[in-house]
């Protein structure tokens, strides 16, 4: 029987989208693709060839991730990739998939990039209550900012 519900797809989306964060903070480097190029790549080889036991095939995607949030290596990041990849897993782009969710909310991109610009033009007038304003309206719809070397970016939750 399928055990199916709304709470594992929200798990699987959170999951999915934990993948896509640590590519979208870690521009993933040319990576070749070969059984032996890392201890990573080992245990990714062994789990599939075990019987295709894809729970410790992506258990090691996660490690992975970890990883590359902690040392921001691009090397790694490009590995999770094209080990992914062979899922057929992250095949879009970071921010693509990160500003994808179910715009329930009315917001469409465009909206959110002109609060942002507002947010931004507060902040660049220390108007901080109205920065702060206009943050917590995006994040009551859904919408949450990351501001990192001078850029905001935005993802839906």
């Amino acid at each position: 029987p399928l055990n199916y519900s709304d709470a594992h797809l929200d798990d699987a989306k959170h999951s999915l989208t934990s993948l896509y964060n640590a590519l979208g903070n870690v521009a993933p480097a040319a990576f070749a693709l070969s059984e032996n190029a890392n201890d990573y790549t080992r245990r990714f080889y062994a789990a599939m060839d075990d019987d295709f036991d894809t729970v410790k095939a992506v258990a090691v995607l996660f490690e992975l991730a970890k990883e590359i949030n902690k040392t921001q290596s691009a090397e790694l990041s490009g590995c999770l990739k094209a080990l992914a990849g062979v899922l057929g897993l992250l095949q879009r782009e970071p921010h693509e998939f990160l500003q994808s969710g179910a715009p329930d909310n009315g917001l469409s991109a465009d909206a959110i990039e002109a609060l942002i610009a507002q947010r931004n033009l507060a902040r660049a007038n220390k108007n901080w209550a109205e920065s702060d304003r206009i943050r917590d309206e995006l994040a009551a719809q859904g919408v949450v900012l990351r501001d990192a070397g001078g850029e905001t970016t935005w993802t839906r939750e």
